[in-house]
């Protein structure tokens, strides 16, 4: 959009005004905060003129965004959380303004279909909440997740060129941030005990920096298998050998876990069993609870409260994971143990999103106690399908599981059905990832959060977008097989 030089002036002079006013209502007041309104306006100005821009710059912030807290009741992801708001306002406002910047297709995709009902779910249960102050903000921000995440790159993915850019932008500070934090940790002779003090300010532990590595790691490799130059490809293979590195130096289970899952997925979307492996580990999970809660059969695996501690060395703390004895795998049976006895009493509209801390204690069993038991960070049950029963009931537990396999069946159908090798890799690539992001959120509640509730949207964009731009071929730029 083009703006004409008496609209320049216009412009100048309404921001000038606004600026004086707010200057005046400042000292007047002593309400500083107010000094920041012309900018935000700016801000909003210039974001509309350039939405695709300020969709980038939110992007590129992500692997660099801190957390900051304004008390214990308030906090945020710092900037990448108002970049999700000005990102949300403006491209809801320019879909409002103009409804043709969706496509019909897109907006009567059943992946949308099926993530519009989990959110009126959610909705609901937001009513029934016991505690709807937490709710409330939980749905707030759920609002703009979706806004940053789905609504802005189903506008922006309609062409190969945004997807690669936002490829780009995601992978590239990541891979800053890892060399940064690999220096860090070298300093410490990257010792397991010190890597959570590396990884600051940027991820709040070893887990959340482990889990967006692993999860962009096929993002390169799906550039090195589309680039042909071989001067990229040297590029490329020293990256993934850096995150690679740097996943393997952050010791978290959880994310090598999630890595050989992705390795397990991509063999299982090209031989097209990869919703099939899904319902079938969805079965045996359900067997498997039932089965440790018949006759109480669980008491028989608690551990001893005096042995259980945390291990500052890997070698220790690996073995005690499958002993029993170590803290953070005892500390999640605890937890998990309290979540499956909740939903006898919250099944079916759950105690609202947001609200397992104020619920969850009357609800453990001693005998899994351990010595960080109290919480005191008010940290979650660690496993994200089960908080999703525990807040949202039932209900939101089916329609979750429904939206995870809907994602992992478009990823294997788009793979065989889309014959342009561009997207044929898009999406096998989000069908990988999203695996990954499923196994890692098996052992934590990742998807609210910044780092990977952002990769995990993106992913739900990514294949709206390959379905809906493959099937309109005819107005496309010709197949391209490789980037350069």
């Amino acid at each position: 959009m083009i703006i004409s030089a008496n609209n320049k002036k216009g412009l100048f002079t309404f921001f000038a005004t606004l600026f004086l006013l707010s200057a005046i209502v400042t000292v007047l007041t002593d309400i500083y905060i107010l000094i920041g309104v012309p900018f935000l306006a700016l801000l909003l100005c210039a974001g509309w003129q350039h939405k695709n821009f300020l969709f980038y710059l939110l992007l590129f912030t992500l692997p660099f965004s801190v957390e900051y807290n304004f008390s214990p009741l308030l906090a945020t992801d710092f900037p990448d959380e108002l970049l999700m708001v000005l990102v949300s306002f403006v491209f809801f406002s320019a879909w409002l303004y103009s409804p043709k910047l969706v496509v019909k297709e897109s907006l009567q995709h059943p992946l949308l279909i099926i993530l519009f009902a989990l959110l009126s779910w959610t909705f609901i249960t937001v009513l029934f909440s016991t505690d709807q102050f937490l709710s409330i903000k939980f749905l707030l921000a759920k609002s703009w997740y979706l806004g940053a995440f789905v609504l802005a790159p189903i506008i922006v993915f309609k062409t190969r060129e945004a997807i690669t850019k936002t490829a780009v932008l995601l992978a590239t500070p990541l891979l800053a941030a890892t060399i940064f934090i690999l220096v860090r940790h070298s300093a410490y002779g990257f010792s397991f005990a010190s890597v959570n003090n590396a990884v600051l300010p940027f991820f709040r532990n070893h887990v959340n920096y482990s889990a967006m590595q692993v999860c962009l790691l096929p993002v390169l490799i799906a550039f090195w298998k589309l680039s042909k130059r071989e001067n990229i490809r040297l590029y490329l293979t020293a990256a993934i050998a850096i995150l690679i590195a740097g996943v393997f130096f952050s010791y978290a289970r959880g994310a090598w876990l999630a890595l050989a899952a992705g390795m397990l997925s991509y063999w299982l979307i090209k031989k097209r069993l990869l919703v099939i492996a899904y319902v079938t580990f969805i079965i045996i999970t359900v067997a498997g609870v039932f089965w440790l809660k018949n006759n109480d059969r669980y008491l028989q695996y608690a551990h001893d409260y005096q042995t259980t501690i945390f291990h500052t060395n890997f070698n220790e703390h690996f073995i005690a994971t499958y002993t029993l004895k170590d803290v953070s795998t005892a500390e999640r049976f605890y937890r998990w143990i309290a979540g499956v006895r909740m939903l006898k009493d919250g099944g079916l509209t759950g105690y609202g999103p947001g609200t397992f801390y104020n619920n969850y204690k009357s609800y453990t069993i001693p005998a899994y106690k351990t010595w960080v038991s109290h919480n005191p960070e008010h940290s979650t049950v660690h496993n994200y399908f089960l908080l999703v029963a525990i807040e949202q009931g039932l209900p939101g537990l089916f329609f979750w599981l429904l939206l995870a396999g809907a994602l992992l069946y478009y990823a294997q159908r788009l793979y065989h059905r889309v014959a342009d090798i561009y997207y044929k890799i898009v999406a096998i690539t989000s069908g990988v990832i999203l695996t990954m992001i499923m196994i890692l959120n098996l052992l934590s509640d990742l998807i609210e959060t910044d780092k990977i509730g952002s990769l995990f949207f993106l992913c739900l964009a990514l294949l709206i977008a390959t379905d809906v731009n493959t099937r309109r071929r005819s107005e496309l730029s010709p197949d391209v097989e490789s980037i350069p």
